[in-house]
């Protein structure tokens, strides 16, 4: 059984049973079956599934955010958006199924099209800090794409992930096309990324377990999509808004109490504006609410777990100078808002993914020490940069190696963009105009029209 705890107060909201291996062989037989049906349905009756699936989410949204302030600790408004995004979602990839298009090739002699075919069964891991969006990131244009999903929620936040199965059963999805199983990765997970029926993994989590998902998918050919870790730059020239971006900087990485990989944790000011900026950020910092995630004034909830918490401790000796701000005391996984405003570019905390509401503000010098900066990191998932110049905004993304920028604004995410990591950031791209064909084969045919007549 797993234990699923509130963040906030540590009481045991739910025990949820854990799939074992034998689960996952049942599951997949199931998903097997639905998924051949599934694939043969008209692609106009699959969308309009999906977007009754959708219409029941949006029926359920104040339910499915109650749900994760329970299991995650997020902020109410923050949940209320996670479960619209899956909504959002569902009816995104709905309006591609019927436009899941091939191509006719020229060709000599005859006529070449290719068609875009389902992979199957595919297996999603979903990590705890987005629990129902990034799991909706991958069964939505799965399913739009004619395959089944079995999904294996992380561990700590199981319960939303169920409720979506039920509500896509009572939008008459059928039986056995989206399956969740909860259960630890070392079992459930390892038994989903092993398995023969299992066509394609999409994996959001840790650098290390997600390389570790790619040598076993190695083994079987088998097809991976990877969003791994980050610790994104914020860079701020001085020819920028420096009041707008000290403003917006506290929250690029207190969002979801600093428990997302897109975080700008390296706030990185030229060095002629470095003190102004600092001032301005210090009141930005001390002046967020944290507290009670169902309070509606509250910006930033507790961290998921106590090992999560010891974590983000061991990254910040009280030692180190800094701004902080202030978190409740007694019962709950919380530690306060933190700027480290005196330390060395290559300290754990500056290069290392902390994963909890701690940023690092490190000065340069121009254009080329900010790149420099910038990319001195191992991942490279996202960043923003502020300036007025249109031509540096232009240059610097250019040349900062990252899936994802925004500039003067801290904005990663949109389902209708890609959305993907370089370097030991992940492999592949989700979301966007493309999310559906990554879930499918090309076919290519050609058709002779060469006569057969004597």
């Amino acid at each position: 059984m797993l234990q699923v705890l509130n963040p906030a107060t540590e009481e045991v909201v739910a025990t949820v049973p854990a799939a074992t291996p034998a689960d996952v062989d049942a599951a997949v037989a199931r998903a097997t079956t639905a998924q051949r049906g599934w694939a043969a349905a008209a692609p106009a009756d699959r969308a309009r599934l999906l977007r009754r699936f959708a219409a029941v989410v949006d029926d359920h949204v104040e339910e499915l955010a109650r749900l994760e302030v329970r299991e995650a600790g997020h902020t109410i408004g923050n949940a209320r958006w996670e479960a619209g995004n899956v909504r959002d979602l569902l009816d995104f990839a709905a309006g591609g199924v019927e436009r899941l298009n091939g191509r006719q090739i020229p060709v000599a002699g005859g006529l070449d099209i290719t068609i875009l075919e389902p992979l199957g069964v595919v297996g999603v891991i979903a990590p705890w800090n987005f629990p129902m969006p990034i799991a909706a990131w991958a069964l939505a244009p799965a399913l739009a794409a004619g395959n089944a999903v079995i999904l294996k929620p992380a561990e700590t936040t199981p319960l939303t992930a169920l409720r979506l199965a039920e509500l896509a059963r009572e939008a008459g999805l059928p039986d056995g096309l989206l399956q969740v199983l909860p259960g630890e990765g070392a079992v459930t997970g390892n038994a989903l990324v092993e398995h023969p029926g299992i066509a394609k993994i999409v994996f959001t989590g840790s650098t290390r377990v997600g390389k570790s998902i790619m040598a076993k998918c190695a083994d079987q050919v088998k097809r991976v999509t990877l969003e791994l870790g980050g610790k994104s730059p914020n860079l701020v020239f001085a020819d920028a808004d420096i009041e707008a971006a000290a403003a917006a900087a506290p929250m690029s990485f207190l969002d979801n109490s600093g428990q997302d990989c897109c975080a700008r944790t390296r706030i990185l000011v030229q060095r002629s504006v470095y003190d102004r900026f600092l001032e301005l950020l210090t009141p930005a910092v001390e002046e967020i609410v944290v507290g009670d995630p169902s309070d509606e004034r509250t910006q930033m909830g507790p961290l998921i777990s106590r090992a999560q918490l010891e974590r983000v401790r061991a990254y910040v000796p009280e030692s180190l100078p800094g701004i902080r701000g202030k978190a409740p005391e007694g019962p709950g996984f919380w530690f306060p808002p933190t700027v480290l405003t005196e330390v060395a570019e290559d300290a754990p905390c500056a290069v290392e993914e902390v994963f909890g509401p701690v940023a690092v503000v490190l000065p340069f010098d121009d254009e080329a020490d900010a790149v420099r900066l910038a990319n001195a990191t191992e991942y490279g998932l996202s960043g923003s940069i502020w300036t007025r110049d249109v031509g540096r905004a232009l240059r610097v993304s250019r040349a900062v190696r990252a899936g994802n920028l925004s500039v003067n604004s801290h904005s990663s995410v949109r389902y209708w963009t890609p959305f993907g990591g370089y370097k030991q950031s992940g492999l592949g791209r989700e979301l966007g105009p493309d999310a559906l064909t990554a879930f499918t084969e090309t076919k290519n045919v050609f058709i002779s029209t060469e006569s057969t007549e004597a």
